[in-house]
């Protein structure tokens, strides 16, 4: 139970539901080829390249894009390097 090892139980709590099953995905539509695919492909270069953040709310609505907010970031970037 959450929080016993503290000694912390609300009298209220109840644990949560088991998650009903979920309905099998539809057959794949006959033009859907990947039998000449690769998986996995690109993985290893988005992995290598990208950096995940995640902005605050006030700060995500100042950048409509990750283009926006890597040209903010370089500005500050080349500023600290004039100074």
């Amino acid at each position: 139970m959450w929080g016993s090892e503290f000694g912390i139980v609300s009298p209220d709590f109840e644990p949560m539901k088991k998650a009903e099953p979920s309905k099998p995905a539809p057959e794949m539509r006959a033009e859907y080829d990947f039998r000449g695919g690769i998986r996995g492909r690109y993985a290893d270069a988005t992995a290598r390249d990208a950096v995940a953040l995640v902005l605050e709310p006030d700060v995500a609505a100042a950048f409509p894009d990750a283009e926006s907010v890597n040209r903010a970031l370089r500005e500050v970037l080349e500023a600290r390097r004039g100074s």
